[in-house]
């Protein structure tokens, strides 16, 4: 009996507890829990844990990308004796970068401002406790749903590690001064400028803003990351000169061991440009296999049929240029298209690094601008035909959209133009003043002993 009413009371209190919410008043049911963060009302906000914590592990895995993954990636490919200089810039760059975008790139590159420039309300990050004082949980339009501060975090390794790629055009003979001089000012007068362009609230080529003159579909960085990166490459190698001492890679593992922390640490840099943890991201991260894959097969094949051999920098260097033909992609194309994207783009990056760089003479030495460059710009502009209105809300040019080509088109141009210009003048300017390059003498030597006093072993 006893053991009856004990069965009896407890479901009485089960019921009472289901039934709980139905006696809840609505209003009061409602204000219960605070508000979720809304693109359009910013006030008395709060952050989705979610999005929130898959920001804050795609913040991470894209600083992976640059220390130690880009450092070990070029540290393979240059000679022994300048291996230490070569993962030093690396790092030095991550360092220069956290410290300029904190006081000024971001502000000018994501805060609203004109067409061509951002404001100064962000600089020195100011203002973002006493805007969160005032129950503003988030005044950023561009990720509604995460902290600001996560956002910036998040874009701040974005800053980083897109003049870090340009390390790989001038290594093996830029002094480590000069280097550190050009990525300052490049990231001041050329990063946070085309990075507003394309994604700041009001910039002149971001295809959500509806002001916008030509809207350009860029994810997670084809223009602003690769295209940016690649040329400025470009232009140093061309500044410089070639180098008197070239020589084969000197561990071959080491570049393996950076291509594979690249490709995992990408899915942060395409999926977490989402800023949310939803549809979105997982198609970005889908493609994001499916291309690398398809372009590291490609540059291999091609390596076999017309060099007889594939090697391990071949297919390493695929799987580059797939992830950068990608990413500007990643949000708005499906597998079909990643698969061509991918493998298209690596036989053309496959051109440039083998044919074309022979051609023109110039000495990119790490092939920042073949696989960058050019990776970049062809995944630019297969965005615009492979893009689909299911996934990304644009279509391209196989739903009948031709004219997201046209617009692909002018953004890269116009990238191109503005970055070989002012990239030049930088170079120029700290030519003029402590001057580009190494000794020949200290270039014989190596970098590593030249310039730090250092040696690996």
């Amino acid at each position: 009996m006893l053991r009856s009413r004990a069965i009896f009371s407890a479901s009485l209190v089960g019921l009472l507890f289901l039934a709980a919410p139905l006696f809840v008043d609505p209003a009061m049911a409602q204000t219960a829990s605070p508000p979720a963060c809304d693109a359009k009302t910013l006030t008395e906000c709060t952050p989705n844990s979610g999005d929130t914590a898959w920001m804050l592990t795609s913040m991470a895995l894209v600083l992976m990308m640059t220390v130690p993954g880009l450092g070990l990636f070029y540290g393979g490919l240059v000679r022994k004796k300048n291996v230490g200089d070569t993962v030093m810039t690396s790092f030095a760059i991550t360092c220069l970068i956290t410290v300029l975008f904190t006081v000024l790139t971001y502000s000018l590159a994501f805060r609203a401002g004109t067409p061509f420039i951002g404001g100064l309300d962000r600089a020195f990050l100011q203002g973002i406790l006493s805007d969160a004082a005032k129950g503003v949980g988030n005044p950023n339009p561009l990720a509604p749903t995460i902290p600001e501060s996560v956002y910036i975090c998040f874009q701040m390794t974005f800053a980083i590690i897109t003049p870090a790629l340009i390390a790989g055009a001038f290594a093996e003979r830029m002094k480590f001064s000069a280097m550190m001089c050009f990525i300052g000012l490049w990231a001041i007068f050329v990063y946070a400028p085309v990075a507003h362009w394309v994604w700041g609230p009001d910039g002149f080529l971001n295809s959500a803003n509806d002001a916008a003159t030509v809207k350009v579909l860029d994810f997670a960085g084809g223009t602003v990351v690769h295209v940016n990166s690649g040329v400025a490459g470009l232009m140093c190698a061309l500044m410089l000169g070639p180098r008197n001492d070239p020589g084969p890679a000197h561990n071959v593992v080491l570049t393996f061991i950076g291509a594979s922390l690249l490709w995992v640490g990408w899915f942060g840099f395409n999926a977490g440009s989402a800023t949310s943890a939803g549809m979105q991201a997982g198609m970005a991260m889908a493609v994001t296999q499916i291309a690398t894959a398809a372009a590291a097969l490609a540059w291999m094949f091609a390596e076999w049929i017309f060099n007889r051999k594939p090697t391990l920098v071949g297919i390493c260097s695929g799987a580059v240029a797939g992830l950068v033909a990608i990413t500007p992609a990643s949000g708005f194309v499906g597998p079909a298209g990643a698969l061509v994207i991918g493998a298209v783009a690596s036989i053309l990056c496959y051109a440039a690094v083998t044919q074309l760089k022979p051609a023109l003479g110039y000495d990119d030495a790490l092939d920042c601008f073949g696989i960058h460059g050019v990776g970049g710009a062809t995944g630019a502009l297969l965005t615009g035909v492979f893009a689909i209105a299911e996934y990304g809300g644009t279509p391209g040019l196989i739903q009948g959209n031709a004219h997201q080509v046209v617009n692909q088109l002018i953004g890269v141009a116009i990238v191109v133009a503005y970055d070989a210009i002012v990239s030049l003048i930088i170079l120029k300017l700290v030519d003029a003043t402590i001057g580009l390059r190494v000794k020949p003498d200290e270039e014989i030597e190596g970098l590593d002993i030249a310039l730090h006093r250092e040696t690996v072993q």
